[in-house]
């Protein structure tokens, strides 16, 4: 206890520097936990959005009282969102439960909303059109996934739900029947988080840990040398460290307790939660005042471990070791693993994730991206020595031989950098692998639906909303079981009314088509219509202006236009192509779809969904081989995983700007030395330049080049079309460029423009 105090007491009477740099470390260990406590508490929010979805769900049955309580539920999409509505008819017997968030089942002709949709029947009226009935209340919390939820409770009466209806025998399932991210996908994005956020928050806590490492160790020797003993010393160094890392933990929590309220309620893009919902476990407090102190007092045990076993040697500034060479077999191990499935992928048999290949394919991204971290000491030591040595440059022979004598001190600077574009190249699988998972596979998105709730007017703006390339109608035939007329057959078919250009952008290619004739829709990998006969007729109904009822009978002709399809479109269940000029002027097909095309981009169908409920409020929309949960849950991942990558995006840009001014305070005696000696500003800032750029340009190449192989050992791992992501290079070519720029511009406050001689008196 004697030394921790000592300790205090050296740290709050050693000036006022060392104050800075103790504020500095708490500082920036705040940082880092703020960006634990919202890595640890992701999984929580996702969990209580599920958990209060399941405890709504009702629990239904076929057979039940025959007064029961009845309840139908019907999930639309509104706009790019989903939009959920229970009716329900209370009756006399069987359990009486309420759904949370409701203190009473809705009466006929009640509603109870969301916050939600209370807001949206005062901005879009025509949203009344869903909920029959008048607003009786708001659901609670309790009863919403997240406060941004479109629910409803409609009351109704017993012989609306009397078909349909299934009786109500409580509320409450063990499991979300729409989480907000599947299990599957939530691994991979754990997964990414953990490698986005965790291992570069390891580096940049470690950094902070060791500001101003020189000028403690010094002070350690010193003790050390007046007769403290080892233990004793290490207790001391601990003091600051350890006191510095546990008021980081603690304003790191109050930090995320003030942006877990800012976040509630401003919200994401695709995630919105309660603030209850991200607060503090006792399992992520305990992680973070207890964990950090002592990553805090292994980092110091480590760093001290010099000045405790020869003082001597510090305190006169001998020359340190060279970096040991063992640290570069975790490297190579990494190396190994990933390049292992990558040879699966080259030779043609790429192997699976089942099994260990799973643990291996974690295994080796961590050990690459730690062994790279682990090996630039030595990367930087052996790069310095060799240049110092060949160089004939003043300025390179400076910059090298310092780098050669404190190879550790250039890794705290360029380690977070070099990092950051490792964690980066693997980012990009990761989304590459998540697109393939969960988009569609076509490059075309379809849109359906029924035209017998649409306008004209409606149908006819339905057309201009952005982001939709293409529009037509899908009919089908009306069959006539009573029919005695010759030629018309007791079968139906389909057809798409709409231009040549509309079937050229549905498909992927069309090949015969001609405007202006009624020609056969035939797909060479498909059997639709390969049954039809030349000459057969099918009628189909429609709805003159005046409201009268006609018929038209289009038989099959023998032209046909041969067309590529997309899986899962529309189009492959029409057998007729009709143009629009063959159907009577003004007239209305009584069983048809107005069909919708354009772009397979999440962020563009989101746009056309929301053009659609600007149209149509409450038109029933279907998203041809895509469900609205689906869309939502994309939406949600890319929302997780940019805030990953913003986070380490954070943590390494502050990682290298605590290094950088910790780096320009314990430099300024060696500067200013070497600047009375002679040496121009001009020559000492390209000296601390290349003291920065050149190691850091050797780590970033190697970044660059095993985070492509951990990213195409993941892809190949996973299944997926693509396995080598050669688009992603540019990308990450420009960002390691951008890098090296600004760790350049960040190291010339190293050399400072006046020279104080005090600071090297005892030189």
């Amino acid at each position: 206890m004697r030394e921790f105090l000592l300790g205090l007491r050296l740290l709050f009477g050693a000036g006022r520097g060392n104050r800075i740099r103790f504020y500095l470390m708490a500082v920036g260990g705040s940082v880092g936990v703020c960006c634990l406590a919202l890595v640890l508490t992701v999984p929580a929010i996702l969990d209580a959005h599920d958990g209060r979805a399941a405890a709504r769900q009702a629990i239904t049955s076929a057979k039940g009282p025959a007064n029961g309580t009845l309840v139908l539920q019907r999930d639309d999409a509104y706009g790019s969102r989903s939009f959920t509505r229970v009716f329900v008819a209370e009756g006399t017997g069987g359990p009486r439960q309420v759904p949370p968030g409701l203190s009473e089942l809705p009466s006929p002709g009640e509603v109870f909303v969301s916050p939600r949709v209370h807001d949206l029947l005062r901005s879009a009226p025509g949203v009344k059109g869903l909920l029959p009935g008048r607003e009786a209340g708001v659901i609670g919390p309790a009863g919403l996934a997240h406060p941004d939820e479109l629910y409803a409770y409609v009351g109704t009466d017993r012989a609306t739900l009397a078909r349909e209806g299934r009786t109500l025998k409580g509320f409450g399932y063990s499991y979300a029947p729409f989480p907000a991210v599947e299990p599957s996908t939530l691994t991979d994005v754990r997964f990414a988080l953990a490698t986005l956020v965790l291992l570069p928050l390891v580096i940049f806590l470690s950094v902070c840990a060791r500001l101003s490492a020189a000028s403690r160790m010094r002070r350690l020797a010193a003790l050390r040398l007046l007769g403290l003993s080892v233990k004793g010393t290490q207790r001391v160094n601990a003091a600051e460290t350890v006191v510095a890392a546990l008021l980081g933990a603690v304003l790191g929590l109050g930090e995320y307790w003030v942006l877990n309220q800012v976040m509630a309620r401003a919200g994401l893009p695709g995630l919105r939660w309660y603030p209850g919902d991200g607060a503090l476990s006792a399992v992520t407090i305990a992680v973070c005042l207890v964990g950090c102190p002592v990553l805090a007092w292994l980092v110091s045990r480590r760093s001290a471990r010099d000045a405790t076993a020869n003082p001597l040697a510090v305190r006169r500034t001998a020359v340190p070791r060279p970096p040991s060479k063992w640290v570069g077999l975790l490297l190579l191990s990494g190396l190994g693993i990933v390049c292992g499935f990558c040879a699966t992928g080259l030779m043609g048999h790429p192997a699976s994730s089942l099994g260990v290949n799973a643990l291996l394919v974690v295994a080796g991204v961590v050990l690459t991206g730690v062994g790279l971290v682990l090996t630039l000491p030595l990367l930087s030591y052996a790069l310095a020595r060799r240049v110092a040595r060949t160089t004939g440059s003043l300025t390179l022979n400076l910059a090298m031989r310092r780098n050669e004598a404190e190879p550790g001190s250039t890794m705290r600077v360029v380690t977070s950098l070099v990092l950051l574009v490792y964690v980066a190249s693997l980012a990009q699988g990761v989304l590459i692998q998540l697109e393939q998972v969960t988009r569609p596979s076509g490059a075309v998105q379809d849109y359906s639906l029924p035209l017998s709730g649409l306008s004209t007017r409606q149908q006819r703006d339905l057309d201009e909303v952005s982001g939709v390339r293409a529009h037509a109608l899908l009919m089908n035939s009306w069959v006539d079981l009573n029919t005695s007329e010759p030629g018309v057959v007791l079968s139906s078919a389909t057809a798409l009314v709409g231009t040549c250009a509309d079937l050229r952008r549905m498909t992927a290619h069309t090949d015969g088509c001609v405007d202006g004739k009624v020609l056969r829709l035939v797909d060479p990998n498909s059997s639709v219509g390969s049954d039809m006969r030349t000459g057969t007729s099918f009628p189909f109904r429609f709805r003159d202006g005046d409201g009268r009822d006609k018929r038209l009978n289009i038989p099959v002709p023998a032209g046909q236009v041969v067309y590529s399809g997309y899986s899962g479109s529309a189009v492959g269940s029409a057998e007729l192509l009709v143009p629009p000029s063959a159907l009577p002027a003004g007239a209305r097909p009584r069983d048809a779809e107005v069909l919708l095309a354009g772009d397979s981009d999440p962020g563009r169908v989101r746009a056309v969904l929301d053009g659609i409920a600007a149209v149509a409020p409450i038109a029933e929309i279907e998203l041809v081989g895509l469900n609205i949960q689906g869309l939502e849950q994309i939406s949600v991942v890319e929302t997780l995983l940019a805030l990953g990558m913003i986070m380490g995006l954070v943590i390494g840009v502050a990682a290298f700007l605590v290094s950088v001014t910790d780096r320009a305070v314990e430099r300024r005696a060696q500067v200013t030395a070497v600047t009375l000696i002679g040496a121009r500003a001009r020559t000492m800032r390209a000296v601390q330049c290349a003291q920065v750029v050149l190691p850091l340009g050797l780590g970033l190449v190697l970044a660059l080049v095993s985070g492509k192989l951990a990213e195409s050992s993941y892809l190949i791992t996973g299944g997926g079309a693509i396995r080598w992501d050669t688009d992603g290079v540019p990308l990450l070519v420009l960002a390691t460029v951008g890098v090296v720029a600004m760790a350049a511009v960040g190291s010339l406050p190293l050399v400072g423009r006046r020279i104080d001689p005090e600071l090297i008196r005892r030189d």
